[in-house]
């Protein structure tokens, strides 16, 4: 007997996984998803490089006390303290997974390829707008015995 991995129901899954779908749908080929990792990778290390600068510049007047109106800050020194940790964390994993990215942004793949991409992508994350996929769902959303659903019968 094979056992089924279902998928979660939670929100947050749910967010992923349309998330997933639509970076699939909308960057369906290698050349599109080198690009988007390597914009993101970027894009999240540059947000970061800022807050902690941020951060650390707040850290440092509080530590002078050259401005004591951040003393009424909403922000603790314990909590940015915490956080720089956790963001120069993040920040040396981004600049490793950035090395990473560096050889696969390298690859070149043909046309042929790249047309095997796109026809996947239709396979694995479908349009939910097409018609024929709306109309399968809406048929799927009322069967009675759907596991999510209850029988009222």
């Amino acid at each position: 007997m094979l056992l089924t991995e279902e998928i979660c129901q939670c929100a947050d899954c749910q967010r992923f996984y349309k998330e997933h779908d639509r970076l699939i749908r909308e960057f369906p080929t290698f050349k599109h998803q080198q690009e988007l990792n390597w914009a993101s990778i970027q894009s999240f290390r540059t947000l970061i490089i800022k807050v902690t600068n941020e951060l650390q510049g707040q850290l440092s007047q509080r530590e002078s006390k050259e401005d004591p109106s951040l003393e009424e800050k909403h922000i603790s020194d314990i909590e940015i303290s915490e956080a720089l940790d956790d963001l120069e964390s993040v920040n040396a994993y981004l600049y490793a997974i950035e090395a990473l990215m560096e050889r696969i942004v390298d690859i070149k793949i043909s046309n042929n390829i790249e047309s095997k991409f796109k026809e996947i992508a239709n396979e694995v994350a479908p349009d939910p707008l097409n018609v024929d996929r709306l109309i399968l769902n809406r048929l799927f959303h009322q069967t009675p015995d759907f596991p999510d659903k209850k029988n009222l019968n």
